[in-house]
């Protein structure tokens, strides 16, 4: 088994049975075996390498001791562990190791040459559906997420797709999921008060004169339109059904609406476009996400063995795994063999991991549509990569 070189292109062991580290233990074991069923699927009984999955329990210390033995039996590259705290607490050792790490945590924080987070990020989705809107001209973008991690990393994202399109920073409100904050946030971001609040009460006072005149002034007024919001890209951060009701009857209150303005949102939409679409307001608004035809192979072969679907997070096991036992057939773990250019076709589409532990994804892109959602830009067969 080779060392670690010191060119970051070599990287990484380049023999070894694949270790895998999921919880086994814990409230997470349910999760933890959907990962190690899938990433089996890639590793048939008595095929080489092997599969060595290794229990962390769910937390730090137990995603480190499990690196430790993997490693000490000699194995030659991670797969997983599951959140960013575990992650961390592998890193170190992974390094010091000389092995690289395909992690299924979505939270790109843990990125490193060397480590890579396999979960889709919402940097990943942001920027998918902000190009496909800013291929139509609307590159004025703001974003009304939720005061949350998940809602902080999409502004954060937003901020850098502005920037990539040398526009001005965007508008950003957070809101809390209270109905009034919700209202609030929708009323700031839209300014209403500076765009339509004065025309209202022009009309209102003209119809409170009761006068022929009065009316006829009130009639004349509701004639003219408002003016449009400062942005024509709105990205939209809710992932619960409640919300996202709640937002279809604000957005039209406070006058954003399409065609001024395209909706955006996360890949958590996926589930929930369905119902979205009996929406009104939200119709013709985007997501991005893999295109489930992607999965449906992957989707057959785990239910056949396990007589179950498996859960959302499984492709991304069994992704790492199919990686993995590729790599090993091409020349080892190495980053140079993770980081081929064309990238790897798996079950969530293209991915193609960069050489600073970034991760760019082909994701589709659908639109809310009466009945089921429709695919309005079809996952990329490739990335635009040298």
């Amino acid at each position: 088994m080779s060392g670690a070189s010191s060119s970051n292109a070599n990287f990484g062991k380049t023999a070894g049975n694949v270790l895998l580290l999921v919880p086994l233990s814990g409230r997470l074991a349910p999760v933890g075996q959907a990962l190690a069923n899938a990433a089996k699927l890639a590793f048939p009984p008595g095929s080489s390498p092997s599969l060595d999955i290794r229990d962390t329990g769910g937390t730090p210390a137990g995603a480190a001791s499990a690196a430790q033995a993997g490693l000490a039996a000699g194995d030659g590259i991670i797969l997983g562990p599951l959140t960013a705290g575990d992650t961390q607490a592998v890193i170190p050792i992974a390094k010091q190791a000389g092995v690289n790490v395909l992690a299924f945590t979505n939270d790109s924080a843990v990125s490193a040459p060397g480590v890579w987070a396999l979960g889709i990020t919402p940097a990943q989705q942001v920027a998918r559906v902000v190009q496909v809107a800013a291929d139509s001209g609307r590159t004025q973008l703001a974003g009304l997420v939720p005061d949350t991690d998940f809602g902080h990393s999409l502004a954060q994202a937003l901020q850098q797709q502005a920037s990539a399109l040398s526009e001005p920073p965007p508008q950003i409100v957070y809101y809390d999921q209270s109905f009034s904050s919700v209202n609030d946030a929708v009323r700031s971001i839209s300014d209403w008060d500076g765009r339509g609040a004065a025309l209202i009460a022009e009309i209102k006072a003209a119809k409170d004169e009761n006068t022929a005149a009065g009316l006829e002034k009130a009639r004349e007024l509701r004639r003219q339109q408002v003016p449009p919001p400062s942005f024509n890209a709105l990205f939209i951060g809710a992932t619960d059904g409640n919300t996202l009701a709640e937002l279809a009857n604000f957005l039209p209150y406070y006058d954003i609406s399409s065609p001024q303005v395209k909706l955006m949102g996360p890949s958590l939409w996926a589930p929930l476009a369905t119902a979205m679409a009996s929406q009104p307001a939200l119709l013709g608004a985007i997501y991005a996400a893999p295109d489930p035809a992607a999965a449906a192979s992957f989707n057959a072969k785990y239910s056949a063995a396990y007589g179950s679907s498996p859960p959302g997070i499984a492709d991304i096991a069994f992704d790492a795994a199919a990686l993995a036992k590729l790599a090993a057939s091409s020349g080892g773990y190495t980053s140079q063999v993770l980081t081929a250019p064309s990238g790897f076709t798996g079950t969530d589409g293209l991915i193609v991991l960069q050489p600073d532990g970034t991760v760019k994804r082909g994701l589709a892109v659908f639109s809310i549509a009466p009945g089921q959602p429709a695919i309005t830009s079809p996952a990329p067969t490739s990335l635009g990569q040298p």
